[in-house]
């Protein structure tokens, strides 16, 4: 859900306006009246334009309308154009600051929030930010009309009611320090964006929203999109502003071709791109533009927890609800070969949920981790409560040959035996996996996994097709294996419903891809929403941690600890201040300014 800012918290229990800003646990960096983040330049002179590549799977966009489930609206489309009552920063995790809203209160017994709107904020046709627009944001997003995944993101919100013309209350089923913060993060867009159509039916229309930027072109169908900074931006002075989206245009090109990019980049057709494939980070990014300094490649560090990456298995396929079959097919999986040979030595093994983060279960669980886990000791496999299990490796004194042998012992214990030529069951059906992949330069990784799968008598069917039946065919949960990454976030609270909650198990468009629907699972989500105090959080993620290692619902693949880069240092000035927990386009997008030679 793009655009919505989900690391929110509560400040205080007594109702009092002028509450500048909201820290989950009571962490606020930013005092009343202050001027600017810190990673920013307040004095960066506008102008000049920033060319990029979407960092996720390219496709060109066929709609206008970024909260429905069908269709590709363009990239950046949620994060440049929609404003949001709170906003967070990228110093500090838990913590959100006035943007729409310019004061919140929480009632005392935190079952409701209500947020006074600036009297500034503007739509971008020019008419105000209203109650009543806020009330029509929620109601849509949370309807049937729009894409499902908001009714499961905002399910714990009872109402929302306008109080009069600037005051909106949000009201909750139960208390919980994260609900009133998640509503800050609700996208804001006129009541007039599509006026007498089904919500579903909006397509075509430009949304009526109040962000930094405006589309250039409202042609559908482009291969590029293109925003331009709206000069009358009603926030560009506020704290939570200064200094950024500096930009005049901010332009994505959209290649479908891997190669075509990297020599669209290379010509100077782009100035930024972010690099995720390893092999073309040590072997391509050579040449006479990197000796000039005209193109330079670049590794930011950063703070934020490692993304999950791996084979996920699809539940709902009865092959793959044998926990020893899953656990067989992660014994066939070879990171050390991969990262030697094909990544350079560049990646990390993925070896929990939360990766390079405080969330991830290591040993034994500790007191308050078990206060969390024994109320659900009948329904956990023993394993929770060992030391957390590490991921099959083939370093020595290991082997792939020993893990396989392995592999096809717990493949006969779960009733699969080779014979006629294949792995079988009692029904004489052979074990064959349908690999759903949109990314064809996947093909060489995918490769040794498959030959292993070979040895235990497994046929790999590779799939490869385009984005937009791979979304359709996702959004139905109509697949077998495939693989996906999923951004970590530095404080995981309501959106981990999506992910792994029993409803959205069976909600299409959800993140939920495997179909997980576990009542313990649910339990402990609860308890990472409902955490009190930071410990809390951390004790909650671990245990979750825990329960997900040791059901082996994925294959966890790699992940890299710095942002790679190649980008043109000519045309940008880049802030002094890197800031700890960012995403590397957003920061792009709106900290960096244009040189003296590109404005």
């Amino acid at each position: 859900m793009r655009g919505l800012f989900i690391a929110l918290g509560l400040l205080a229990a007594a109702p009092s306006w002028a509450a500048h800003a909201y820290a989950q646990f009571g962490d606020i960096k930013y005092p009343p009246g202050f001027a600017h983040w810190s990673y920013v330049n307040p004095d960066a002179p506008k102008g000049g334009e920033i060319r990029m590549v979407p960092p996720t799977t390219p496709t060109n966009y066929d709609k206008f309308n970024p909260f429905t489930l069908k269709g590709f609206e363009p990239p950046g489309e949620g994060d440049l154009l929609f404003d949001t009552l709170l906003t967070g920063n990228s110093d500090e995790p838990t913590t959100a600051y006035g943007l729409l809203a310019e004061d919140v209160a929480v009632a005392p017994d935190r079952l409701s929030a209500t947020f006074r709107l600036n009297p500034k904020a503007k739509f971008q046709n020019g008419q105000p930010v209203l109650a009543a627009d806020v009330v029509y944001s929620f109601k849509t997003l949370t309807s049937d009309k729009a894409a499902p995944q908001y009714r499961v993101y905002f399910g714990e919100v009872k109402g929302v009611t306008a109080v009069d013309e600037r005051t909106v209350r949000f009201d909750f089923k139960q208390p919980n320090r994260e609900l009133p913060l998640i509503v800050g993060g609700l996208p804001v867009f006129s009541r007039d964006w599509g006026r007498g159509k089904a919500f579903d039916e909006v397509v075509t229309e430009v949304p009526i929203s109040s962000g930094p930027y405006k589309l250039a072109d409202t042609r559908l169908g482009g291969r590029d999109v293109t925003y331009a900074r709206d000069p009358n931006y009603w926030a560009r002075d506020l704290p939570t502003r200064k200094g950024m989206y500096n930009f005049d245009r901010i332009t994505f090109r959209i290649y479908l071709d891997d190669t075509a990019r990297f020599e669209g980049f290379k010509a100077g057709e782009f100035d930024f791109m972010r690099e995720f494939i390893s092999r073309n980070w040590a072997r391509q990014y050579y040449g006479k533009q990197f000796r000039s300094g005209d193109v330079v490649k670049r590794a930011f560090p950063n703070r934020n927890p490692g993304d999950f990456q791996g084979y996920i298995f699809n539940l709902r396929s009865p092959k793959f609800q044998d926990l020893r079959v899953r656990q067989a097919l992660n014994y066939a999986f070879d990171f050390p070969w991969l990262n030697r040979n094909l990544f350079y030595n560049i990646y990390q093994r993925v070896d929990s949920y939360f990766p390079n983060s405080e969330f991830k279960a290591e040993g034994l669980p500790k007191p308050e981790e078990l206060a969390l886990l024994e109320p659900l000791r009948s329904q956990l496999r023993p394993e929770v409560f060992g030391p957390a299990p590490p991921m099959p490796t083939t370093e020595p004194p290991h082997s792939l040959r020993e893990n396989l042998r392995h592999a096809q012992a717990l493949l006969k214990e779960a009733g699969w035996t080779y014979r006629d030529g294949a792995l079988r069951n009692a029904q004489g059906e052979e074990f064959t996996i349908e690999y759903l992949n949109d990314q064809p330069s996947g093909n060489r990784t995918v490769a040794p996994f498959e030959v292993a799968l070979q040895k235990l008598g497994i046929r790999l069917i590779y799939r490869i097709v385009d984005a937009s039946l791979a979304k359709q065919r996702m959004d139905q949960f109509q697949f077998e294996l495939t693989s996906r990454r999923l951004v970590a976030s530095v404080a995981p609270g309501s959106e981990l419903l999506d992910r792994w909650g029993s409803k959205a198990a069976h909600t299409h468009g959800s993140s939920n891809i495997w179909g997980l629907a576990d009542p313990a699972i649910d339990a402990l989500l609860q308890k990472v929403i409902g955490a009190q105090t930071r410990p809390d959080l951390d004790a909650a993620m671990r245990s979750l941690d825990r329960v997900l290692r040791a059901g082996w619902y994925s294959i966890p693949q790699w992940y890299g600890s710095d942002f790679l880069v190649g980008y043109r240092p000519k045309r940008f000035v880049l802030p002094a201040v890197i800031p700890p927990y960012y995403d590397v386009h957003g920061w792009a997008m709106s900290t960096w300014w244009a040189s003296p030679e590109n404005r």
